[in-house]
């Protein structure tokens, strides 16, 4: 048998497999040469849209082009030139950083597929063999249907060429029965013409024959299938005809009944519209009227407020006049402060507060040393701040951060822990956290931390203002001050701010 021929044969099904991209002008003026006319010339053009390809970073096609320039060279006797290309197609391959392992694995197929065909026009059989189990290898990995069927057809084309009729036949029988299933069926008859055709080019009687006659089995049972499809498609509209005519009587049947409901729909939503008018209605009158109590009520809020911050501004002077020795006349001093500071972050509107670079670590280390005579014995004072500056409003956060640390200082048992950290969460965002060991703050008073006048307090322990008005600081600074639930060593609060 001619083995030339197998080259022709294989490129029936080898041309599934080629891309749908556009075809460069070297490509389109190398298939334009007729088969045999200019070997030499088309086996140049196709290297050189290889070369072109591969440029470009068009592997797949650089490699399809590559493979045909090898037939070429081979066709003429040339193994060496076609050896050397396909070790050079296969380093391309390898170095496509950009195909998948799946991808280059359809792409090894081929010019393992060249080598096999190389092998077996050389009739060394061995070679054939490990080159197709190469090949089976790489289309398992290809995971390509199409590099599947081509595969089935080289067995098939291996075992008829050394007389194993047996095994080709149920090769071949394996591929048409999957293209037979997938209704492929003008596919499957093209490969038994051409198979037919190639047995008697080469004057294999025993593969002609064997050829036909799985033809002939095939053609009945194609032609059965193709029957059977024409009816099956011919009962399906036959049904799907009797489906629509049932629906257009039921719609027909059904129509004045949708009207009579209609009908009494309309009815039923004429009455609802007249009452939703109504509860519209009242409704509008009734948000008016609460709209009108809110802005009472934030009225007198706001002349409480400022009642209460005239009284402690008029305490105060009489208040310095007593002995500011005395704990009950200090104490008192320090809330009529509190409720004027209190009172005047929460009526002043919101203004662009003054900011200032601040080297961060000793801005800690200063407030960290004012509380120092006020910890217990053996208290361990910490600063973990990163040595950087940050915009911040420094009496504001020297206010926050003084009085966490005082409370802290008072909390905090003999030989425990008062640590002041600073950390950066991102480009316009950072914290300050405050925590000290010993007893965590109970459930029941967390909601009521940051409210001012929840509960009556002996003014000489202090008046119950000092978080609320830390509170307000934040929030003047575009932040705010959270008590930590989720820290269980002690208390932490974290004062959040953004630049």
């Amino acid at each position: 048998m001619k083995k030339v021929t197998f080259i022709l044969i294989c490129l029936l099904f080898c041309c599934t497999m080629v891309s749908a991209q556009e075809k460069s002008e070297l490509q389109k003026q190398a298939e334009a040469i007729a088969p045999g006319q200019n070997n030499a010339q088309a086996r140049s053009l196709y290297i050189r849209a290889f070369n072109d390809y591969v440029n470009k970073g068009q592997t797949r096609q650089g490699v399809e082009c590559g493979v045909k320039g090898v037939a070429l060279y081979y066709k003429e006797n040339a193994y060496k030139e076609a050896f050397d290309l396909l070790r050079e197609i296969d380093q391309v391959i390898g170095a496509d950083r950009k195909a998948s392992n799946s991808e280059k694995a359809a792409m090894r197929y081929l010019t393992t597929k060249e080598r096999m065909q190389m092998y077996l026009k050389l009739k060394r059989t061995q070679s054939v063999k490990d080159n197709l189990a190469n090949m089976e290898n790489l289309a398992k990995q290809a995971g390509d249907e199409n590099v599947d069927n081509d595969l089935l057809y080289c067995k098939a084309i291996f075992y008829y060429s050394i007389g194993q009729n047996a095994q080709g036949n149920a090769v071949f029988k394996e591929m048409a029965d999957k293209l037979t299933a997938s209704k492929e069926y003008d596919k499957v008859d093209e490969v038994y013409q051409t198979l037919i055709a190639n047995g008697r080019r080469s004057g294999n009687a025993n593969m002609v024959a064997q050829s036909y006659s799985n033809y002939i089995a095939w053609k009945d049972s194609a032609n059965a299938m193709k029957v059977a499809d024409q009816i099956g498609a011919l009962n399906k509209q036959i049904a799907d005809h009797e489906t629509t005519i049932e629906e257009k009587d039921s719609k027909l049947s059904s129509r004045q009944t949708i009207i009579v409901s209609l009908s009494t729909l309309a009815a039923i939503l004429a009455g609802a519209l007249v009452v939703g008018a109504i509860i519209l209605l009242r409704f509008i009158v009734l948000t008016r009227k609460q709209k009108k109590i809110i802005a009472l009520a934030n009225e007198t809020n706001a002349l409480k407020a400022k009642f209460i911050s005239n009284i402690s501004a008029h305490l105060e002077p009489s208040l310095k006049k007593l002995d500011t020795n005395n704990a009950n006349v200090k104490a008192m001093l320090d809330f009529t402060s509190h409720i004027q500071t209190l009172s005047e972050l929460e009526n002043t509107p919101k203004e662009n507060l003054e900011m200032t670079e601040t080297q961060v670590h000793p801005f800690c280390e200063a407030i960290m040393e004012e509380i120092r005579s006020k910890v217990k014995s053996n208290v361990t004072l910490t600063v973990n701040a990163q040595k950087m500056s940050v915009n911040l409003n420094k009496a504001y956060v020297s206010h926050i951060l003084t009085h966490l640390l005082s409370n802290a200082a008072a909390f905090t048992p003999e030989e425990g822990t008062i640590c002041l950290e600073f950390k950066k969460r991102s480009p316009h965002t950072y914290q300050f956290l405050v925590s000290n060991t010993g007893e965590v703050i109970p459930e029941e008073k967390r909601d009521d931390l940051f409210k001012p006048f929840v509960e009556m307090h002996d003014l000489s322990k202090g008046d119950g203002l000092g978080l609320p008005i830390c509170k307000q600081m934040a929030l003047k600074m575009d932040g705010d001050l959270e008590l930590d639930t989720k820290f269980t060593k002690g208390t932490r609060f974290v004062l959040d701010l953004h630049v």
